[in-house]
């Protein structure tokens, strides 16, 4: 008898923001994502728990809170808490492995820098990169077998940060589009599908593709390059901040990412450049979608795409991520594709977290899902029903990265989102008045009660959770 259990192909990106392609987000084009949307269903408020490349993916491997897997903070950092997961931590792979799922892996990685994906139920076909771990050379191998050699010399109009160690953090290659790592991806995912499609084994597989964009530097090959004008994209209502009433780390981290001097033009040329990058891996994405369907996989596959955090490109004037616990970097893209289960162009405003596929993986593979997880499968939102005891709420944590050590926990609702910042003042925000989450409202003696409630609700979660750092937190917040 056939294995019914679905194949899975899990495409994550890095650090893109949910509004690239939300569907009343940002002007980019991107049409593969829009299939998904229309053939399943999207999530408008999915979060990640933590918008930390290493600490988030550890959790989609865990289905836990990063204090609980002690993934802290990226895993290729000098002062990196934890090199690697915890080896008794069950995880999704290894589960479905077990489960008799074949598994394989193509892209970033960026868990640990000793265990890569084959320590975790997957056979792994290339295509990180060496400051993510240093996992292989099949890129290099591949732009040479093209005749490409593209040095940092090479980039055309490139912006750097300011300061003594400056960042890149846009510019134009000009390599082809097939010389660049995103089709390089694309490329090993349609060959990985292709052998699928030519064993016809029993058992179902499971695939994922971890693109290494759009995270900065974006740099980006033509025509995606100059797709966007920089003089037609609109600031960001939020490019109003001016920190007043913000914890001081705001400003300070502007500072130290040495963004503080950019001004709007050079904010929008940067924005071009990760709208044309967002794009570029769309394209890649679609020719993947392409590939399921020549190859007679579409129908008996799920499609997740979902990105491990967001980017700011200029929000509140910062860049990159940090310890500002802002919707455009903890609210990310999620969309689920499952034909004859997942009813096409749904959309849930059920609140969502990145980790919650993994008890989802697992449930589409019949497979126990494990005691004491901070997560739950996704399934039932699937099915268009949303179970009573579903929060109506989400929480996420921060705890530092090369700024330093900076613990922060995050409550929202559907109005309002409260910020506990362990060594500085608080944050809450009245969405719906103020969704820029421009004005601080912890000390207007009219959210009083609002600030207690939300306090309150953090307090919950913590708890939920097992959370240590609760038992730290003021008596104002118990």
């Amino acid at each position: 008898m056939p294995d019914r259990r679905p194949n899975v192909l899990f495409l994550l990106t890095d650090q893109e923001r949910a509004d690239l392609v939300s569907p009343d987000g940002l002007p980019v084009e991107t049409p593969a994502v829009d299939r998904l949307r229309r053939e399943g269903t999207w999530f408008d408020r999915a979060y990640t728990p933590i918008s930390i490349c290493t600490s988030a993916r550890a959790s989609l491997l865990t289905g836990l809170y990063p204090h609980a897997h002690g993934m802290l903070n990226n895993s290729h950092e000098a002062d990196a808490i934890r090199r690697d997961l915890p080896t008794d931590l069950p995880t999704f792979g290894e589960l479905l492995a077990d489960a008799g799922y074949e598994n394989s892996y193509v892209g970033k990685w960026h868990v640990g820098q000793d265990r890569g994906p084959e320590s975790f139920g997957f056979d792994y076909f290339g295509g990180s990169d060496r400051h993510h771990d240093d996992l292989d050379d099949l890129f290099d191998r591949y732009r040479e077998s093209l005749g490409v050699e593209v040095g940092a010399s090479d980039l055309e109009d490139p912006i750097y940060t300011a300061g003594e160690d400056p960042t890149l953090v846009a510019a134009t290659t000009p390599a082809p589009p097939e010389a660049t790592r995103a089709y390089f991806l694309a490329e090993r995912t349609i060959d990985a599908l292709e052998r699928w499609a030519a064993a016809d084994g029993d058992g179902p597989f499971f695939h994922r593709t971890d693109f290494l964009g759009p995270h900065h530097p974006y740099v980006v090959p033509e025509p995606y390059a100059s797709m966007y004008d920089p003089d037609e994209i609109e600031s960001w209502a939020t490019y109003a901040e001016t920190f007043d009433g913000k914890p001081r780390a705001h400003a300070n981290y502007a500072d130290y990412r040495g963004v503080a001097g950019f001004d709007w033009d050079t904010w929008a040329e940067a924005a071009a450049k990760y709208f044309g990058f967002m794009t570029f891996i769309d394209e890649q994405m679609g020719r993947v979608l392409d590939a399921l369907d020549e190859f007679g996989l579409a129908e008996g596959t799920a499609v997740v795409h979902a990105s491990d955090h967001g980017d700011f490109t200029g929000s509140h004037r910062q860049f990159n991520k940090g310890p500002l616990m802002y919707e455009e970097t903890y609210r990310i893209p999620l969309v689920v594709r499952q034909p004859g289960v997942v009813e096409p162009g749904t959309r849930s405003d059920a609140f969502v977290r990145l980790h919650d596929l993994m008890p989802t993986f697992l449930d589409w593979a019949g497979v126990p899902v494990p005691e004491g997880l901070h997560a739950r499968s996704l399934t039932p939102l699937l099915d268009g029903a949303v179970p009573d005891d579903w929060p109506d709420s989400t929480y996420a944590q921060y705890h530092g990265d090369e700024f330093g050590l900076y613990s922060q926990r995050m409550v929202r609702t559907e109005r309002y989102k409260f910020v506990y910042n362990a060594p500085d003042r608080n944050e809450l925000y009245d969405l719906r008045a103020d969704p820029g989450e421009l004005r601080n409202l912890t000390d207007h003696p009219h959210y009083d009660e609002v600030e207690d409630e939300m306090s309150a609700l953090l307090v919950e979660w913590m708890e939920a959770v097992d959370d240590p750092l609760r038992r730290w937190v003021p008596k104002t917040l118990r």
